[in-house]
């Protein structure tokens, strides 16, 4: 079909065309430097910087209520949907861990201790017992709670949300 000649001459035009192309490629990133990574430690965003004044009400901020008036009116019912979102990644039975360790008995269960899980070890660094403040803290924004923790969920900013929750979790002990 082809003989050494052509097709020395096809990978000769193929990598002919890469340095060309990667040459190109650096004198276009030499002459269009934007100024931002690469190694440079300059992580400064294209675009401006828009300056926004932040007008005080006058008085102290009103806060919803407390996480004990929350969880004092918690609805089970309501917080066993909320776990709709957890159980793709957690399951509740007894040391039935999944991509995450089990949730049985995590109230007042002391950090990082679910048998046959490898934790990261962030959460031990910043709790330790999933109380009903920790818990909530941690459901609110976990990487913001334990930073470096392997858990890549969002959170529930709906403090009622999080209540609810903590409260189905309890209820299943």
């Amino acid at each position: 079909m082809f003989d050494t000649m052509t097709m020395t001459k096809i990978l000769g035009a193929f990598c002919g065309a890469l340095l060309v192309y990667l040459l190109g490629a650096w004198a276009a990133e030499t002459l269009y430097h934007t100024g931002g990574g690469h190694g440079d430690g300059d992580h400064a965003k294209a675009g401006y910087a828009i300056e926004v004044e932040v007008a005080s009400a006058g008085g102290a901020v009103e806060e919803g209520p407390s996480l004990e008036e929350l969880l004092a009116s918690a609805d089970v019912a309501k917080g066993a949907k909320v776990f709709g979102k957890c159980k793709a990644c957690h399951k509740l039975e007894d040391g039935a861990n999944a991509t995450g360790p089990h949730l049985f008995g995590i109230v007042d269960r002391a950090v990082s201790t679910a048998d046959g899980f490898g934790y990261s070890g962030a959460l031990v660094a910043v709790a330790d017992v999933w109380n009903a403040e920790n818990l909530d803290g941690f459901l609110a924004s976990p990487k913001g709670f334990a930073p470096g923790t392997k858990m890549g969920f969002a959170g529930l900013k709906k403090p009622a949300d999080r209540a609810n929750l903590i409260a189905y979790l309890q209820s299943l002990n």
